[in-house]
C-alpha cells in the first residue's frame, strides 16, 4: 500500500503546488492522477518517485517512509513522455541495461533471460534487435515499460506515456498498459490530462485541481456521482450543461426557465436550500429528454457523432448541448421541446459544493 500523509509542496518562488495531499493506494490497483495543467499530478509523481523532496508530508510504501531513501532506493520503475530510450542500443540492450547496473546488478546472460521473459509479456520479442529509430511511437512506449518492469519494482509510474501517440494507437496502446501491469500485479500511478485514458485504464482516479485532490474514487463514480462542480465540469463528454437559478417560493428561476422544487427528489438534498439563494443547475447532455414538455428551444446546429448526435441551442439565454439518437430526423432551425431527468440533475451552491 502507498500511503501518503499532509504532503505539501511550495517552490523557492513561493507557489504552493500541492496543498496537504492525503491519499491511499492498495496494492496492485491502477490509479490515474489527472487533472488540468499545473494541477500538481506531476509535481506529485516526481516527489513519489524522488526526483523531488516534499515541503512537507510524509510517503510511506508498506508502512515505511520513503521521503528520505535516495530515487534508486525506492524501489520504483519510472516511464516518462519522451520514453528515453538509448539510441545507440538495440531494443533488447535497452531492456538489459537496467540489469547490468547498481547493487542489485546480474549477469549478462541471466539478464537476457529476465528481459526475454517480459518481452514475451510485452509483444515485442521480435524486436529485440532494433534500435528505437526503427520504432513507431508504440512499440518505443511498450519498450519504455518493459524496461521499467523488468526490474520488478513495488510501484511503477507512468507520466503522461501515451500523449505522444496518435488517437487511435493511444486506445490499443492503453489496453495494453492495463492489460500488462494487472498480469504482473504491480501497482501503477498513471498520470494523464485526458479523462478517456484515465476513465478507461484506472481502478481509481485521484482528480486534482490547483494542489488539491477534488474527489478520489471509482471511475464511474467522478461520472455519475461528483463531489463538485470542478468534477461535474471536468469528467464528461461533451461537457456538462450549466445554469444559474434562483431559490423563491419553491421554485428555481431564471427570466426563461423555471423548475418547481416538487419535481426533485427531496431524497438527493444533501443541505437545505436558502431563499433567494443562487444555485448551479448542471445538467449532462443525454439528461435532457425529447417530449412535449415547457422547455422549447431551437436548434442551432447538429454534430454527428456516430450513434448519437449533439443540438447546439440555447437554454435559459446558455449555449447548451443535448445528446439525442442519430437516427433521429431532426434538422438545423428545427423547434424542440424538452424536458429533464430530474433524477440524474446536480444542483451545486455559491461555493461550487454539490447539494443535490
Amino acid at each position: 500500500m502507498i500511503e501518503i500523509s499532509n504532503l505539501n509542496k511550495v517552490y523557492p518562488n513561493g507557489y504552493e503546488a500541492l496543498k496537504d495531499i492525503n491519499l491511499k493506494i492498495e496494492e496492485g490497483a491502477i490509479v490515474s492522477l489527472l487533472g488540468p495543467s499545473g494541477c500538481g499530478k506531476s509535481t506529485m509523481l516526481n516527489i513519489i518517485a524522488g526526483l523531488l523532496d516534499p515541503s512537507k508530508g510524509d510517503i510511506k510504501f508498506g508502512g515505511e517512509s520513503i521521503v528520505n531513501k535516495h530515487p534508486k532506493d525506492r524501489d520504483v520503475g519510472m516511464v516518462f513522455q519522451n520514453y528515453a530510450l538509448y539510441p545507440h542500443m538495440t531494443v533488447l540492450e535497452n531492456i538489459i541495461f537496467p540489469l547490468t547496473v547498481g547493487k542489485n546488478k546480474m549477469d549478462k546472460n541471466k539478464a537476457k533471460k529476465v528481459a526475454e521473459k517480459y518481452m514475451d509479456l510485452t509483444y515485442i520479442s521480435e524486436l529485440a534487435d532494433k534500435k528505437p529509430k526503427a520504432l513507431s511511437g508504440g512499440q518505443q512506449q511498450r519498450v519504455a515499460i518493459t524496461r521499467a518492469l523488468v526490474q520488478n519494482p513495488k510501484i511503477l509510474l507512468l507520466d503522461e506515456p501515451l500523449s505522444n501517440l496518435d488517437a487511435r494507437l493511444r486506445i490499443k496502446i492503453r489496453e495494453e498498459i492495463r492489460n500488462i501491469v494487472k498480469t504482473v500485479g504491480v501497482t501503477t500511478i498513471f498520470v494523464t490530462h485526458d479523462q478517456e485514458e484515465a476513465l478507461s485504464i484506472s481502478d481509481y482516479i485521484a482528480l486534482m485541481n490547483k494542489g488539491l485532490i477534488q474527489q478520489f474514487d471509482i471511475p464511474q463514480n467522478l461520472y455519475l456521482q461528483p463531489a463538485n462542480l470542478f468534477v461535474a465540469k471536468f469528467i464528461g463528454t461533451p461537457i456538462i450543461n450549466t445554469y444559474n437559478l434562483i431559490y423563491k417560493n419553491k421554485k428555481f428561476v431564471t427570466d426563461s426557465l423555471e423548475i418547481d422544487l416538487n419535481k426533485l427528489y427531496k431524497d438527493n438534498f444533501k443541505k437545505d436550500l436558502i431563499e433567494g439563494e443562487t444555485y448551479t443547475f448542471a445538467i449532462r447532455p443525454e439528461h435532457f429528454i425529447l417530449s412535449d414538455s415547457s422547455i422549447k428551444t431551437l436548434i442551432k446546429s447538429i454534430e454527428m457523432i456516430g450513434r448519437y448526435m449533439i443540438i447546439h441551442a440555447d437554454i435559459a439565454n446558455v449555449s447548451s448541448r443535448i445528446v439525442v439518437d442519430s437516427k433521429l430526423d431532426l434538422k438545423v432551425s428545427d423547434y424542440i421541446n424538452l424536458d429533464i431527468d430530474y433524477k440524474s440533475i446536480y444542483i451545486f451552491d455559491k461555493n461550487g459544493e454539490r447539494i443535490y
